[in-house]
């Protein structure tokens, strides 16, 4: 059954950030990925341990996403130098 992927607002932002080839690379990844698998990430440690939040690698960027009751909400994209500050 195919989740429903939707996106915080700043994630607009993270996208410009990107080569518009690798932003659209990333973007079909993520919904053929998540949507099918929503449990593929892994669960972020550190200050963020326990807070539901997971991390997908795709080529050079990390996605960071929360899973929610009606499906998942990405929260950032960013490269993954960039990713956890």
């Amino acid at each position: 059954m195919a989740c429903r992927i939707e996106y915080k607002s700043s994630v607009a932002h993270d996208l410009k950030n990107l080569d518009k080839t690798v932003a659209k690379r990333v973007i079909k990844e993520l919904e053929e990925t998540l949507s099918c698998d929503p449990d593929c990430g892994e669960a972020l440690i550190g200050q963020f341990k326990g807070l539901s939040k997971f991390k997908l690698h795709i080529g050079e960027n990390r996605i960071v996403y929360s899973k929610k009751q009606s499906g998942i909400l990405v929260l950032r994209i960013r490269n993954r130098s960039k990713a956890y500050r």
